[in-house]
């Protein structure tokens, strides 16, 4: 009940309020934005393309980026502005003058104050200036100064009677007077227009040519145009209107549109070729219905002057808006155009908009999602449902709900619904009461495309798409996760794209194509190359279709195998693209697309306007030139300007010093921080949806830190070089130092080496004499053993003489003699003492060893361990020690009992190891 309730007090709102229409863009600046006054009494464009406003006590100028502010001398309130060449005049109270543009500054020189043009007593204000001929025209409301632009003199010409504004039409200076009627201003004479009876008693408020005919605007009669020499009432439908709403300016703008600023309606457009009119005023997109004044720009769009405020109103764009200020619409989703209105769904329900009335459709309220035409009626997918509305009557058809998309099959003729729950099959357009659901495949379906008989493409709601292949009845043959299938993993929100009967899937910014043969998704080269870093693509028809890439907005287009991007500017749509529901419909050759809070209408327009961009830095609040001193690490401010403010003002990037990323260029105004010294270059480009294209370049120059100057430069040199030098310096003298103990080092050395050699030689010396006693040992130990073996021999020999001897016992005489000699022989002590002395100095280390190990030994025992280490035989032995063969067995026997060693081991090689 309170639902119902709701939506009936809404459709009571929407009938008793005006309708939103589909108006041209409108921007609107508060005096906050521009830091002036309320009124603004008059408008114009410069040379510059920047647009100049008289606003109250202030002087206004606006080049696209940024507003300045100026004001007079003495403060007084500014009523008029023209522009002659790079001249801005100004009217204000007492005097007129123009304004300059030197280094970033407006700067006014007066043309009344010392020529003293006003009196002390005069209290006239410039309410207007204006061009005829060679001479400029500054008016009051009683007189007028004639400027003469050749020699510079001015002449005052006074009226005949009280006026309210001087009008240029056609080759004529119209003069209208308060109470008088109009006069034609022929140099300084006034001829009245005796026969334009009809206007007399209301004030004029303006005089404008157009196709030949003087027409005539008045403050609360309508408007008038001059017919055979006299004036008759306009007949067109708005006149009536008008004559209620004080019209206080006008102009006729190109071939078929007259713009009327009223004092309490605001804006009036009027479309001359077919006698219709638009309202643009508080209700639907401007903020004051006093209009002040009004001015058409380069573009021809309008430039309106209110009594709190500016507005932009862009009526030559090919971007219309319509937007629900009221919050009754909701969240636009899908439209249709129906006759000569539209058929919208939303969130709040189904509205109609017709003949400048909004109406909700009764019963719909709720979350309506999808219009599909057929005919004359509109199939709609609703949250509860699938309505039908024939332009009359809303009917509930069925409860499929949640309907996303309406699909008439190109390859089957039969219908598909993609819904909350899956897919719809409708045979029959005209019942759709009867339908079949795609059985085993229950998941929410936002999008469906086929190019293929028994065959469909559906993409969930929140991830993955499906192949859905079935029979003739609508019974599912097979079911592929084709995302799965390929191994994709960040398959969310997949888009599907159906151009010229090819099927294309958007996943994670990637084309790819479906190869029917392999079953594999396949990279498409063409999309790749060509749509990089796509968030959103929104089809239009079977040869375009939109593409959303960094926010923006493209309306694609191909020539050939050339795509062709046109962008539609951020600024109709910013902030209110409903991602990912965002749906275009083309009726002729216009695209509306939805937005949250309305939709907007687009006539691509072909080819882009040429542009003409300057960039303008500031410092410190001042302009930078050449002789401008930046500091290092400070902010710059640069202004990129272009020449347009509607539909045709560029979307710009701009990267510094060509390096790093491009950066999008926010409203014109860049600020650059941490700036490095040296040159800085900041490039400017535009973007054409292929390619960056350079429009141009801005140079400045920062200072170096004082730290990075000449002299500081100079002094780090002179730093370094005395740094070098003294290193250079000190590495010499370590280097020497490092000599002479490298000298010294090697005198020791050497000394050391002498000492060693020294050492060696005496080593060498002490080996040599080694030597030598080792040759005398041997020598000796030769000796000894020679002649142990000769008195071996001898003893042997004297041991056969005295047997021989004994056997001869009948010689006396020789065994006398013989005897003698042997007994000779064998006491010779010298020698037998010679022969042990020698024995005993070559087995001196032998004899220590032997007597440390073996205490025990006696001289005898030792002197029978050197007989056999000199590996004597005991035969040999014996006469050495003076005893018999079997004395010496006898001693070896006992030697081996003290040296404990049994028979088994060789004694003389025993004594060899010792």
């Amino acid at each position: 009940m309170k639902t119902r309730l709701k939506f009936l007090f809404l459709l009571f709102i929407a009938f008793g309020a005006r309708a939103q229409e589909l108006l041209p863009f409108v921007e609107n600046f508060t005096k906050s934005q521009y830091n002036g006054d309320n009124q603004v009494w008059s408008i114009a464009q410069g040379d510059d393309n920047a647009m100049y406003f008289a606003n109250n006590h202030y002087f206004l100028r606006y080049d696209g980026v940024n507003w300045e502010r100026y004001a007079l001398s003495n403060n007084t309130i500014i009523r008029s502005v023209f522009v002659d060449g790079d001249k801005v005049y100004t009217g204000s109270y007492n005097d007129f003058g123009y304004w300059k543009r030197v280094a970033g500054k407006m700067v006014y020189t007066s043309l009344a104050v010392d020529k003293k043009y006003f009196s002390e007593s005069d209290n006239e204000e410039i309410w207007k200036i204006f061009s005829f001929g060679n001479k400029l025209y500054f008016q009051t409301f009683n007189e007028v100064f004639i400027l003469d632009k050749k020699t510079n003199d001015v002449e005052k010409v006074k009226f005949p009677y009280q006026i309210s504004y001087c009008y240029v039409a056609g080759n004529e200076v119209y003069v209208a007077t308060v109470r008088h009627g109009i006069y034609v201003m022929r140099d300084t004479k006034f001829i009245k227009k005796e026969r334009w009876l009809a206007i007399e008693g209301d004030v004029i408020h303006n005089i404008e040519s157009f196709k030949g005919k003087i027409y005539v605007f008045t403050k609360n009669k309508g408007i008038f145009v001059e017919e055979s020499g006299e004036l008759i009432a306009w007949n067109n439908p708005v006149n009536n209107r008008l004559k209620n709403d004080i019209v206080i300016s006008a102009k006729f703008v190109g071939s078929d549109v007259l713009a009327i600023g009223t004092g309490l309606q605001g804006l009036y457009l009027l479309n001359l070729k077919n006698n219709t009119y638009r309202n643009i005023n508080r209700e639907n997109a401007i903020k004051n219905n006093a209009i002040l004044s009004l001015a058409v720009d380069k573009e021809n769009d309008l430039w309106l002057g209110l009594d709190n405020g500016i507005a932009h109103v862009e009526i030559n764009s090919p971007v219309e808006v319509f937007s629900d200020n009221s919050g009754i619409v909701g969240s636009v989703y899908a439209l249709y155009t129906m006759g000569n209105g539209f058929i919208f769904v939303t969130n709040h329900g189904i509205f109609t908009y017709r003949d400048n009335q909004l109406q909700p459709i009764p019963n719909s309220q709720g979350q309506v999602w999808d219009i599909y035409k057929h005919d004359d009626r509109f199939v709609i997918g609703h949250n509860d449902g699938t309505y039908v509305f024939d332009g009359t009557e809303l009917r509930k058809i069925n409860t499929v709900n949640g309907g996303w998309k309406f699909l008439k099959s190109d390859v089957d003729g039969v219908y598909y619904q993609s819904n909350y729950s899956g897919i719809a099959r409708y045979k029959d357009i005209n019942d759709l009461s009867k339908y079949q659901i795609l059985p085993g495949f229950t998941k929410p379906v936002r999008n469906i495309a086929q190019n293929k008989p028994l065959e469909l493409w559906a993409a969930d709601y929140y991830r993955s798409f499906y192949r859905i292949t079935f029979d003739a009845d609508f019974n599912v043959r097979k079911i592929e996760n084709i995302s799965r299938l390929n191994g994709i993993e960040n398959d969310y929100g997949v888009k599907i794209l159906k151009y010229r009967n090819e099927l294309l899937f958007l996943i994670n910014k990637t084309w790819y194509t479906y190869n029917s043969i392999s079953g594999k998704l396949v990279k498409d080269p063409v999309f790749n190359a060509a749509f990089k870093n796509i968030s959103d693509i929104i089809p239009v028809d079977d040869e375009s279709f939109i593409v959303q890439n960094d926010e923006l907005l493209y309306v694609i287009t191909q020539s050939g195998n050339q795509f062709k991007w046109e962008l539609i500017p951020e600024k109709y749509y910013q902030g209110k693209v409903i991602f990912e529901n965002t749906k275009a419909y083309k009726s002729g050759d216009v695209i509306y697309l939805n937005l949250d809070d309305g939709f907007i209408s687009y006539k691509p327009k072909g080819n882009a306007a040429k542009q003409r961009i300057s960039v303008e830095g500031f410092y410190n609040g001042d302009l930078i030139t050449d002789d401008t001193s930046i500091k290092y690490n400070q902010p710059v401010e640069l202004h990129v300007i272009s020449q347009y403010f509607g539909f045709n003002r560029p979307n710009l990037y701009y990267r510094l010093n060509e390096s790093g990323d491009y950066l999008r260029v926010n409203r014109g105004h860049l600020i650059l921080n941490n700036l490095s010294g040296g040159t800085q270059n900041v490039s400017i480009y535009s973007f054409d949806g292929k390619r960056y294209v350079k429009v141009t370049d801005y140079k400045f120059y920062v200072n170096v830190p004082w730290y990075f100057s000449i002299w500081m430069v100079l002094i780090y040199i002179a730093v370094i070089a005395a740094i070098f030098f003294f290193y250079y310096r000190w590495n010499r003298f370590r280097t020497n130092q490092k000599l002479e103990l490298k000298e010294e080092e090697l005198k020791h050395q050497r000394e050391i080496i002498e000492i060693e050699l020294s050492r060696q030689n005496e080593l060498n010396m002490q080996e040599y004499e080694k030597h030598i006693l080792e040759l005398e040992v041997q020598t000796k130990s030769s000796e000894v053993a020679g002649k142990s073996l000769s008195i071996a021999k001898q003893s042997e020999m004297i041991e056969n003489i005295e047997k021989i001897l004994d056997s001869e016992v009948n010689i006396g005489k020789l065994k006398s003699e013989i005897k003698k000699v042997i007994k000779f022989n064998s006491l010779n002590k010298h020698e037998w003492e010679s022969f042990e002395s020698n024995l005993s100095q070559i087995h001196n280390e032998f004899i220590k060893s032997l007597s440390r190990r073996f205490p025990q030994l006696t001289s005898k025992d030792i002197r029978l361990c050197i007989y056999l280490r000199m590996n004597l035989s005991s035969k040999e032995i014996a006469p050495l020690m003076n005893i018999s063969f079997r004395g010496v067995e006898l001693h070896r026997y006992r030697l081996r009992k003290k040296l404990g060693i049994t028979a088994d081991v060789n004694i003389s090689k025993y004594m060899l190891g010792i």
